[in-house]
């Protein structure tokens, strides 16, 4: 899902004409070539100054609690590009949540450029304008610190020669760079005085160690550790968080890499719990903590079936709490679907992906989750989208709210951090098939079946159509 072939500007000549006039005319043509010596790689569209404030941030900044809410990530495509009315209709909806909506952008990729082509040399163009938008639609701000430059993986500086095939974007940091890594998120980190949030690296990319056939959570933990404390020396109150593993799963019958925490939905994989185990041992400090998962296994395998398979987020965070103690509980991603060799997800009805995201965001909040950030799919001027939050900006009718946008708003503003969730009465014959999440003023209803049911929830009796989704006030 990374931001493939992205290709920057063209590099730029810029040709400066200096004349004097005296008693000897003087003409002197200068072209600039914007290269660093010894072919240190172009620096066309950078500057050096990249931790000059950009914008007019937050003052006093935004949200400073751990836990932000429930929200979304800007993917490749987003709602800071199109058509400038269809724009402003997703940067109005969002303003206008009862709670405002956290969104994470990444470092590199995903909707960013290069940040430091050349050692030194900056480029936070693309991921200004990200960030502007966040702060225009009154969002809470989330950087992912993820990820690295070439020059800091083995590859070749310059603003023309970023490598963005897969393979290259999800490669860590040589541990040599680790501190240039730190450097730059600092940079980051005053550039936007407003983020107050940052979550270290995505998904371990890049830190297995095929050698010892498991994941190099040293090595994460070294890069996590240098990161944390460069963000604290920018501001202490900076909130910084990790790991971001991928919590996967096994079928509940094999034996390989199967640890305890298990349930019908399968087995997570020791390796995970491991480097989990280990960061969280040697860490020198963490605000909250993150990972990322779904409720299928590492082979697609729904079990017992979609809406059932969700209870793997409520173990997930059951497992990590046990361990983290009052440290928040971020899920960074979440799927419910499996995807295709595209990674598209796109096979359901939208009444049936949102009745089983509605159930996968229950399950992460009964877990202890008090954040979760949906990975929007958007696509550019597609008509159709299936999963996305709004219809695409890039078309002039675009940029209206989508069933997902309004099940994660609405669950963002009835659910938020400090929600304190209560019981609620489901009649005994509806239990299999209904799903409910409440505190004291609102509760949410999920139909698993796909057809329509009479059902008794909190006293109240109506019918729910089928994979039907329905708010009610207590």
């Amino acid at each position: 899902m990374g931001r493939h072939g992205w290709v920057s500007g063209a590099l730029r000549w810029r040709l400066t004409a200096l004349l004097g006039v005296g008693l000897v005319a003087l003409a002197l043509v200068v072209t600039l070539v914007s290269t660093l010596p010894g072919d240190g790689g172009s620096t066309a569209g950078t500057t050096p100054d990249g931790d000059k404030v950009h914008g007019t941030p937050a003052t006093p900044p935004g949200n400073t609690e751990s836990a932000v809410g429930w929200g979304f990530t800007h993917t490749q495509y987003s709602a800071d590009e199109g058509d400038a009315e269809a724009v402003g209709r997703v940067r109005a909806e969002l303003a206008g949540q009862r709670r405002p909506v956290p969104q994470i952008q990444h470092l590199m990729g995903w909707g960013a450029g290069n940040p430091e082509p050349v050692e030194g040399h900056y480029d936070f163009s693309e991921m200004d304008r990200r960030i502007d938008f966040v702060r225009e639609s009154g969002g809470i701000p989330v950087v992912t610190l993820c990820c690295a430059p070439d020059w800091m993986k083995g590859g070749e500086p310059g603003a023309d020669s970023t490598d963005w095939s897969r393979r290259a974007l999800e490669t860590a940091p040589d541990p040599d760079h680790y501190d240039d890594f730190a450097r730059l998120a600092a940079t980051v980190a005053k550039r936007y005085p407003d983020v107050r949030h940052f979550i270290v690296w995505n998904e371990f990319k890049g830190f297995w160690n095929t050698g010892q056939g498991r994941w190099d959570y040293e090595g994460y933990t070294k890069l996590y550790n240098r990161v944390y404390e460069e963000l604290k020396k920018v501001d202490k109150d900076i909130m910084v968080g990790g790991p971001y593993l991928v919590m996967d799963s096994v079928h509940p019958r094999q034996t390989m890499y199967a640890s305890r925490v298990k349930g019908p939905w399968g087995s997570l994989d020791q390796r995970v719990l491991d480097a989990f185990d280990y960061w969280n041992e040697h860490k020198k400090g963490a605000d909250f903590v993150v990972v990322d998962g779904a409720g299928y296994t590492k082979d697609d395998e729904l079990l017992p079936d979609a809406f059932r398979a969700t209870a793997k987020f409520t173990a997930v965070g059951e497992w990590i709490r046990a361990r983290t103690g009052d440290l928040p509980l971020w899920w960074a991603e979440y799927y419910v679907e499996p995807g295709d060799s595209q990674d598209d997800r796109d096979d359901w009805s939208e009444p049936h992906r949102v009745a089983v995201q509605a159930s996968g965001l229950m399950a992460m909040a009964a877990g202890g989750a008090s954040s979760g950030f949906y990975w929007n799919p958007q696509k550019r001027g597609a008509a159709a989208c299936a999963g996305c939050l709004w219809t695409p900006t890039q078309r002039a009718d675009g940029g209206t709210e989508l069933p997902m946008l309004k099940l994660i708003g609405r669950f963002n503003a009835e659910f938020g951090p400090g929600t304190r969730f209560e019981k609620v009465a489901v009649a005994a014959d509806d239990r299999p098939h209904v799903r409910v999440l409440a505190d004291d003023k609102a509760v949410l209803v999920v139909n698993t079946l796909d057809r329509q049911i009479s059902t008794k929830v909190d006293g109240e009796r109506f019918d729910l159509a089928g994979y039907g989704v329905k708010w009610l006030k207590r």
